[in-house]
């Protein structure tokens, strides 16, 4: 019985402790599964307005744009059931850096889906030439 009662109370502690916060590009936190990839970087000769703008005709055409921070110059969706995160910034005055973050609802990771948007950010600057 007190064995038992050990092994449950351990599960407990082990699944309190397996998940927590991460930290999301826009700068917030979300309850998550921690340590785990979820961002994916690209780097682009093109300016940061052409990449905000190239994010927001992905995101919108993939799922629905939930926010969009000017200031911090992130682009929020959800796609597929899932939060995203894209954020845009200057590397030098011709190159932009794009990181994308995606997460589940239970707070796994897919990256899959980060390499799909990523792709299809990357084609719509090439697009936009």
């Amino acid at each position: 019985m007190k064995r038992n009662l050990f092994l449950w109370a351990l599960c407990a502690a082990v699944s309190v402790g397996a998940t927590g916060c991460v930290g999301t590009l826009d700068g917030r936190n979300k309850a998550a599964v921690p340590f785990r990839k979820d961002t994916m970087s690209g780097r682009y000769e093109r300016t940061v307005p052409q990449a905000v703008a190239a994010t927001r005709v992905v995101l919108s055409r993939l799922g629905q744009i939930t926010g969009d921070d000017s200031v911090m110059l992130t682009v929020t969706a959800r796609v597929a059931e899932r939060y995203v995160w894209v954020r845009a910034s200057e590397l030098d005055p011709k190159t932009v850096q794009v990181d994308v973050q995606a997460r589940t609802k239970a707070g796994g990771t897919d990256l899959d889906l980060v390499a799909e948007i990523q792709k299809q950010i990357a084609l719509q600057l090439a697009a936009t030439r």
